[in-house]
């Protein structure tokens, strides 16, 4: 049975650990830096995402703001190219 909830704690772990996405830090057009940070990795999924409402960011400690269910909200980020991306 111990052996059991330690695989169990153990591939819940590992799955968290490839839920996260690291983003390089880069330069804006404006010439502002960006500090390289993690995000949650892009699924389509509006709800488990660090800045939905009812969600908390692990690393900063901030309350999501983003309301998941009003879909004319455009959600947009920087890739680590520096490419803007909106969905």
């Amino acid at each position: 049975m111990k052996k059991t909830i330690a695989l169990l704690a153990l591939s819940a772990m590992f799955c968290a650990a490839y839920a996260d996405t690291y983003v390089k830090g880069y330069t804006r057009k404006d010439g502002t830096y960006v500090q390289p940070h993690m995000r949650s990795a892009p699924d389509g999924n509006p709800h488990n995402n660090y800045s939905a409402q009812g969600n908390v960011n692990p690393y900063t400690g901030k309350a999501g703001t983003v309301d998941p269910y009003n879909q004319q909200q455009q959600s947009c980020y920087v890739d680590g190219y520096g490419n803007r991306v909106c969905r």
